[in-house]
């Protein structure tokens, strides 16, 4: 089984879809991280204004803070193993990294629902 992890810049909650002015990219990475597990995909993902511990764990996660600075958050890395730093990927590229098959990618919206076409 493939492991993905995300060590997310300080935020107020988990997700940081929280507050008065939120980022409209985490909805749609928390979205697909949940789209990920659902694939069974294991996906772990650490705040560190609440879970500091999580990135002191991690030698590769703490040099890259050190060297870097926040600016690098988020990190995301795949069977340990850093593959992003300080953006959060599409759902596309995420799916990549797991092995998930991009056919499987439900397609949405529209009049249509789930179908191609009306």
């Amino acid at each position: 089984m493939i492991t993905l992890q995300v060590f997310d810049r300080p935020m107020c909650c988990s997700t940081g879809v929280c507050g008065p002015k939120v980022d409209p990219v985490l909805p749609r990475f928390a979205a697909d991280l949940e789209w990920l597990k659902s694939q069974g995909v294991a996906v772990e993902r650490y705040n560190l204004a609440q879970e500091p511990q999580a990135f002191t764990a991690h030698d590769d996660v703490t040099e890259q803070i050190a060297r870097y600075g926040m600016k690098v958050l988020p990190i995301v890395r795949v069977d340990g193993r850093i593959v992003s730093r300080g953006t959060y990927p599409s759902r596309t590229t995420l799916s990549a990294w797991a092995g998930v098959n991009e056919a499987e990618l439900p397609v949405t919206g529209g009049c249509c629902g789930t179908k191609a076409c009306c």
